[in-house]
C-alpha cells in the first residue's frame, strides 16, 4: 500500500520527516515492550507495525509531542489487548510439566528466558501492568494513566500478576530475580 492510499496523507506530508525520526528512535523500544506482552518476536513485530500505523495516522492531530512515548506505549498496549480479545487468536496451552529448571552453570540469559516463559502464563492485563511497572519502570500513577484505570487497579493487578509469576516459577522465584537488583514485591 502506498502512502497515497492512506486517508489524510499524501506524498511529502509535512510530518513525514518528524515521524520517520521518531520511528527510528523508538521502534525498537516499542517492539521490546510488545514482545514482553505477547512473548513472540513475530507477533511483537505485527503489534508494533499496527501500532506505528495507528500512530502515523494520528500524528497530525497529536499536539503534545512531549507525551509521544506515553501515547505510543498506550497504542501498543491497546493493540495487544485488542488482539487478545479476538476469539480466533492462538491461545497458550498450559501443561502439567513445569519449565526446564536452571542448572548450576545458569546464565542470565537462561534465567531471563525462564522469567519470560513464566510471564507468558500471566493474564494479559496483569502482564501489561507488570511490563509497564517493572520493565518500563513506570510509577503506579503513570501505569494507571497508560492503561486508563485507577491506581488501585494497577496495585491489585500487579499483586495478582506477581503472585502468578511466583506460583509459575516456584522456589526459583527469589533466585531468578535476585540477579536483577530490583525488588518486585
Amino acid at each position: 500500500m502506498t502512502d497515497q492510499h492512506l486517508p489524510g496523507t499524501g506524498r511529502g506530508s509535512p510530518w513525514d520527516g518528524e515521524f520517520a525520526r521518531y520511528f527510528g528512535e523508538r521502534a525498537h523500544t516499542l517492539r521490546a515492550t510488545a514482545y514482553l506482552l505477547c512473548g513472540d518476536w513475530h507477533h511483537a513485530e505485527d503489534i508494533t507495525q499496527q501500532s506505528l500505523l495507528k500512530l502515523y495516522l494520528a500524528w497530525p492531530r497529536l499536539s503534545r509531542r512531549d507525551m509521544l512515548d506515553a501515547y505510543a506505549r498506550k497504542v501498543v498496549l491497546r493493540t495487544f489487548l485488542a488482539e487478545h480479545r479476538r476469539p480466533w487468536r492462538r491461545r497458550e496451552r498450559l501443561t502439567d510439566v513445569p519449565p526446564e529448571l536452571p542448572g548450576d552453570g545458569d546464565t542470565g540469559t537462561e534465567q531471563r528466558m525462564l522469567v519470560l516463559h513464566a510471564l507468558g502464563s500471566v493474564p494479559p492485563k496483569q502482564r501489561a501492568v507488570l511490563v509497564l511497572r517493572y520493565w518500563n519502570d513506570l510509577s503506579v500513577e503513570e501505569t494507571a494513566a497508560a492503561l486508563g484505570c485507577s491506581t488501585g487497579t494497577v496495585k491489585s493487578q500487579s499483586a495478582r500478576g506477581l503472585d502468578t509469576l511466583r506460583k509459575r516459577l516456584g522456589p526459583y522465584f527469589g533466585g531468578v530475580l535476585s540477579g536483577t537488583g530490583r525488588e518486585v514485591t
